[in-house]
């Protein structure tokens, strides 16, 4: 359980109580109205009338946060197709809308409850019970190559990879609009967005943020691109692509609020992996073909043009 306490200062000033709440303790407001309901949050002593009511200077709040209850990854039979696999990795096409591991309202349909189905217990332990075997992650609502490993030794060696960015990640997305140039770069730090902690933005002294892209083609009104991650940030290309103006096609947090040409998920697919075998030493790429939602819109953007 968390205890956390503040004084409303003039700034805060009739900042709604869930707001409030929201900003200082980095919940979603959604969580933090459902912690006003539950009787876990107080205003000078005493539990606030709504969840909208305006905080005054002075006021004394206080936010109780329960541990989350404890989430055990267990097999579950799904169809995931393994692209690569010998006696230390595995490497997964992950399909669309599918959870990387289990969290809250995902207990059991994650890639983690999938990949204990087929591996049994040869999964490293290095992520934890709730991510056995997993060293990187991908968003829900993105499709393609994730890489698992079945021992520590090589977790860890693929981690330190990761961290030195030697495993390189290469995606294809289409995006709004059409870039002038041919390829380029984007070197803009990402961190929480200042205003709403569910999303990222490019903010001066946030982390590392790079990356490479190249157009394959241009269609009127959108553009075929690649995209190489020099860095890993939660939410990177969705982020930078959008800072240019140009966001991810079907992405209603970052891009347009209302789906475009049937899409109301983001047009990203992890294409390519590269990496250095934590048994061999050998550099090798695995690569997996564009997934039928993304062929079919491509299919429609040709046929637009």
């Amino acid at each position: 359980m968390k205890n956390l306490q503040w004084i409303a200062t003039k700034e805060d000033e009739g900042i709604r109580l869930d707001a409030f709440l929201s900003q200082k303790s980095g919940e979603t407001r959604s969580r933090i109205q459902n912690l006003i309901k539950d009787g876990c949050a107080a205003v000078n002593g005493g539990a606030p009338k709504k969840a909208g009511q305006p905080v005054s200077a002075g006021d004394a709040i206080a936010l109780d946060i329960p541990d989350p209850a404890p989430l055990e990854a267990v097999p579950v039979e799904m169809d995931v197709p393994i692209v690569y696999e010998d006696e230390d990795i595995v490497v997964v096409n992950k399909p669309r809308n599918l959870v990387t591991h289990p969290a809250a309202g995902h207990a059991q349909d994650t890639l983690v409850n999938a990949l204990l189905y087929h591996c049994g217990d040869s999964l490293s332990g290095v992520g934890g019970e709730r991510r056995p075997g997993i060293v990187h992650r991908i968003d829900r609502d993105t499709s393609g190559l994730i890489i698992a490993a079945k021992n520590d030794a090589a977790h860890q060696y693929l981690s330190a990879q990761l961290a030195d960015h030697t495993l390189a990640r290469t995606y294809e997305c289409i995006v709004v609009g059409s870039l002038r140039e041919d390829r380029g770069t984007v070197d803009a730090p990402i961190a929480r967005h200042p205003a709403d902690r569910k999303r990222m933005a490019v903010v001066a002294g946030g982390r590392e943020a790079v990356t490479h892209w190249e157009v394959i083609a241009r269609y009127p009104g959108y553009t075929h691109v690649r995209c190489k991650l020099e860095t890993g940030r939660t939410h990177q290309i969705r982020v930078h692509l959008a800072w240019r103006n140009h966001p991810i096609l079907g992405d209603t947090v970052y891009g347009h609020k209302k789906p475009e040409l049937g899409q109301s998920s983001q047009c990203l697919h992890a294409r390519e992996l590269t990496f250095v075998h934590p048994r061999t030493g050998e550099r090798m790429t695995v690569r997996c073909e564009l997934p039928d939602y993304f062929t079919a819109l491509l299919e429609k953007l040709r046929a637009r043009a």
